[in-house]
């Protein structure tokens, strides 16, 4: 794929400055509700209200949104209080209902963005269109799938693309609803430093008490702004209520958050990052030594007829050495990926040795 440019998303009258802030309930489910909401964000200066017309559920029976007719509403929303509109699209249907009705920016959610199929009829559905256009991680962690849900939109001829990082689905909702996975954002930035990138603190939470820290570590971590969900009665919201916030929590929220200064000289960060530079030296020449190691294993073992994987013993390696980095204030997790990886790797040179010929 050629380099991407992409063109500013930013609508006339929304400053640049961080957190850019799209807020606005989870579904439009009334009219009232939807005005009284509006009104209410307007009020703490948000611009760009949200609102779902269209909502995927997981299961049948739940509220999916009130269809087209809440576009009509949307349209008050514009002209009673100025502010803009945003919606999510699954389908050239709904694109083509939300360019009539001039919502003036859509996304792309994450069950949607996870499929190329859906993703490339919105776009060819997007054609010649000049509109703001975001989208959603998928709800896998796979950063190719959502470059190239990004990608396809750009084939389309759409330049004002930003991308909205919601977390990641998992079995453990021990914190989130929505693993972050950070390094995933990262990564995609680091590939595209130009592309508006916003975190969505409700969907990666899922509890309305955790977006307050997950939208300020977003914001240490550069992202250009936040879509949160708020309601004007939370708690007797339709469709996930426990993540939506009153706009008056989203004004605290958002007057509390610390910007980190861009323009701030990194000088004084050189003699540390020479550290890190000299500790990730040793550790690649320590994780080379471990392979040289693990390859004379693998020698061993082909002499011997030994099977590859000891699970046993790679047990005891994992559980001892998680138990040692906890104490040294390293996160679980974060040890037990770094092992997994080196394991799949010392695995990996021992069956090409044991193969060899």
């Amino acid at each position: 794929m050629e380099t991407m440019e992409f063109e500013s998303i930013l609508l006339p009258g929304v400053d640049a400055k961080r957190p850019i802030v799209i807020a606005g309930p989870c579904s439009a489910e009334t009219e009232e509700q939807v005005m009284t909401t509006a009104k209410q964000l307007a009020d703490r200066g948000i611009k760009i209200f949200r609102a779902g017309i269209w909502k995927p559920r997981t299961r049948p029976g739940a509220f999916e949104g009130g269809g087209s007719e809440g576009l009509k509403w949307l349209q008050r929303v514009q002209k009673e209080t100025g502010m803009y509109t945003a919606t999510e699209v699954a389908t050239a249907k709904h694109v083509s209902e939300a360019i009539k009705y001039g919502v003036d920016m859509l996304w792309i959610g994450a069950r949607t963005s996870a499929n190329p199929f859906a993703v490339q009829e919105i776009a060819d559905a997007l054609i010649g269109c000049n509109k703001p256009i975001l989208i959603k991680n998928p709800i896998n962690p796979d950063l190719d799938l959502w470059i190239g849900a990004i990608e396809r939109l750009y084939q389309a001829g759409i330049r004002k693309l930003g991308v909205i990082h919601r977390g990641f689905s998992s079995s453990d909702k021990k914190i989130y609803r929505n693993i972050p996975q950070w390094h995933i954002p990262i990564e995609l930035r680091r590939r595209y430093p130009t592309l508006p990138m916003f975190c969505d603190p409700s969907h990666i939470g899922g509890k309305r008490e955790l977006i307050a820290s997950i939208s300020q570590q977003s914001m240490d971590m550069n992202f250009d702004g936040l879509i949160i969900e708020s309601h004007c009665d939370p708690d007797s919201a339709w469709s996930d209520k426990d993540q939506q916030v009153t706009p008056d929590i989203l004004d605290y929220i958002i007057n509390l958050l610390v910007i980190r200064d861009e323009q701030q000289t990194t000088e004084n960060l050189s003699e540390l990052r020479k550290q890190i530079d000299d500790i990730d030296d040793q550790l690649v020449e320590t994780i080379a030594k471990r392979m040289r190691i693990s390859r004379e294993i693998g020698t061993y073992k082909k002499e011997h007829n030994m099977q590859v994987l000891q699970a046993t013993r790679y047990s005891e390696i994992l559980e001892g050495r998680i138990n040692q980095a906890v104490k040294f204030g390293i996160e679980g997790d974060c040890m037990q990926k770094i092992l997994e990886a080196i394991h799949e790797e010392s695995v990996r040179q021992q069956i090409e040795i044991i193969n060899a010929k």
